[in-house]
């Protein structure tokens, strides 16, 4: 069975939907998502959108706080672009209906790690549930776009399976569409398209500890490679400081913006130790911040610091922040009266699949946009609230470059169907979800905050031997979202140690004990 679709989206976060309602004007959309459609990486996002709004701030301001973050590594002319353009996102949004938080009839703007100015866009600290909504709500209404819930994009469809050769010397020029997964009858379909965007968020479930939603496992960065599409700057992976560490907590995040609004961080004795780190204490950017944590860690053997925001009153903080002292107070925890006990947790990817500032990547037909992306903004560390600034900006220049391609393209007819001959359902799913937890448990042992070249090979070793495993039970098995979330994790994690194997100098989110210094001639990006 095969559908039709002049543009077909894979994600269902602010990049994916903020496309397919712009292109829904010039034809058909399907927008293929996992689980349910709210259920992305944007609904998670609790800080907000950076932008320049109040006068007193400047495009010049957030352009030098981006690159400053970004340690040498940010294209600044894109960093440039997408701070230009940032304003009229967030008036666009306003007038779809996004309520944001605002102060005596002006939008209240918050500020974090490594901003200068007050400029974060928020809806309390909820900010992606609110996008997200907005987003939505147009979406569900469009009579041109088919929202396809519980479907799972297996394979992006390219030359190979039109039985031509692709490899990294010969990649794929073209791509067709993709093989989805129906999760309800387990069958897999083909959807074609003449354009296809990509927008399927990071991948911090690689990770033991994220504040990532379980879908985040780099379904479109795998596939992308898989389909040799150009890959960078994987080794950049953010570590959030502030999770909450609880055993009921599964990693909850807590916003940037309560640092921003006071909060200080204490050891388990009290002390407060970020004055010893850097000069902006509590203020500086989340690479640092999450080394600082680290280092008290490992010094004294603690499984979590503090963080201390006392001083506001009850009142106060459940206006600011009503969804975290929500879940603290669901965990016995008054941020009012209480210490809060965090610890740092994987949160973004600042590398993915190239793509141009109109998101295209190196395959004709495909674009891509959001988390999956490298475009040259995030540099080796990505800015506080830089993320939606990104995704909502560049998915709309992605228009421009979808309605010239899909112009001059057909739907390619001639794709097989899906081939699961000789295959059976796993009678033993334990290698699964062994094998699981065991590529998140070296991914944080060995490829985490702090790295050397000897906990880079180990994790090469052991995953080399999981990929193995894996790709075999893939083989013999049916097709399972299981199944092919673990191989897609195994692939991200070879780039993730293949990256930061290549890079021989501590730079932004990558720090090596055995490089512990900036190297002028490693300020490139690691292409794969």
């Amino acid at each position: 069975m095969a559908h039709r679709f002049d543009y077909l989206v894979l994600g269902s976060g602010a990049a994916g939907l903020s496309f397919a309602l712009a292109v829904a004007e010039h034809g058909s959309v399907g927008v293929v998502t996992k689980k349910e459609s709210a259920e992305s990486n944007t609904n998670y996002a609790q800080g907000g959108i950076a932008a320049v709004i109040d006068s007193a701030d400047s495009v010049e301001a957030h352009v030098r706080d981006t690159l400053i973050a970004g340690a040498g590594l940010c294209d600044e002319d894109v960093v440039r672009l997408v701070v230009k353009e940032g304003p009229r996102r967030i008036a666009e949004l306003m007038a779809q209906g996004a309520g944001f938080t605002e102060s005596n009839k002006r939008l209240h703007l918050g500020r974090e790690g490594g901003h200068s100015a007050n400029r974060i866009v928020h809806a309390a600290d909820a900010t992606g549930r609110e996008v997200e909504r907005t987003l939505l709500d147009q979406v569900r209404d469009h009579p041109n776009i088919q929202v396809f819930e519980y479907h799972y994009a297996v394979e992006l469809i390219t030359e190979h399976h039109l039985g031509e050769s692709v490899s990294r010397a010969r990649p794929a020029e073209h791509c067709y569409g993709a093989y989805v997964l129906d999760e309800e009858s387990n069958r897999v379909h083909r959807v074609l398209a003449k354009v296809t965007m990509l927008a399927t968020g990071g991948a911090g479930r690689v990770y033991l500890h994220t504040t990532n939603p379980a879908i985040a496992t780099g379904d479109g960065i795998a596939m992308a490679y898989r389909a040799k599409a150009r890959v960078a700057n994987m080794e950049f992976v953010q570590f959030h400081p502030t999770s909450l560490h609880h055993p009921e907590a599964d990693s909850f995040l807590i916003s940037e913006a309560v640092r921003g609004h006071g909060a200080l961080l204490r050891n388990t004795d009290g002390e407060r130790f970020m004055p010893g780190y850097d000069d902006r204490c509590e203020l500086a950017a989340r690479d640092i911040v999450a080394r600082a944590i680290d280092d008290q860690l490992k010094q004294r053997g603690d499984a979590f610091v503090h963080l201390d925001i006392t001083h506001e009153s009850r009142d106060e903080l459940q206006e600011h922040f009503p969804t975290i002292y929500e879940k603290c107070a669901s965990l016995g925890l008054d941020m009012s009266t209480d210490l809060i006990p965090v610890v740092p947790a994987a949160h973004y990817v600042c590398g993915g699949v190239v793509t141009d500032v109109d998101a295209q990547t190196s395959i004709h037909g495909l674009l891509a946009c959001g988390e999956v992306t490298y475009t040259g903004l995030h540099g080796a560390n990505r800015l506080a609230s830089n993320s939606l600034l990104e995704a909502l900006v560049l998915s709309q220049r992605a228009v421009a470059s979808a309605l010239k391609q899909a112009a001059v393209r057909h739907f390619q007819d001639d794709v097989p169907e899906w081939d699961d001959s000789g295959t059976e359902y796993p009678a033993e799913w334990v290698l699964v979800s062994h094998n699981r937890d065991e590529l998140r448990r070296v991914m944080w042992d060995y490829v985490g905050i702090v790295r050397s070249v000897h906990r880079l090979e180990r994790a090469r070793r052991r995953t080399r031997l999981l990929y193995e495993e894996t790709e075999d039970f893939y083989r013999k098995s049916k097709v399972s979202v299981e199944v092919c979330e673990l191989r897609n994790m195994i692939a991200v994690a070879y780039l993730i140690v293949r990256s930061a194997s290549q890079r021989r100098e501590s730079r932004g989110l990558h720090y090596m004990t055995d490089y512990p210094d900036l190297v002028g001639s490693e300020r490139h990006p690691t292409f794969i």
